[in-house]
């Protein structure tokens, strides 16, 4: 390995470590009670557990709903 891609190298794990640091962090514990509630919240509306048909958005609405900001919830 030369220097320069080792250089490369060291510059983008840095960087990386620079972008995880401004994350908001979530103990494990808080991010299991959020999603239980959210999964008891929405069972009703849940057609693998209600039986009805799933329509080809199912998965986007799931996945956009997991990924909304809880960065404000105290």
């Amino acid at each position: 390995m030369s220097a320069s891609s080792s250089i490369a190298t060291v510059k983008k794990a840095v960087q990386q470590l620079w972008r995880d640091s401004g994350l908001n962090r979530v103990k494990v514990s808080q991010a299991a009670a959020d999603l239980k509630q959210f999964c008891l919240q929405n069972a009703q509306h849940d057609p693998l557990l209600t039986g009805g048909t799933i329509s080809r958005t199912y998965p986007q609405l799931i996945c956009s709903t997991l990924r909304t900001d809880k960065s404000n919830k105290t």
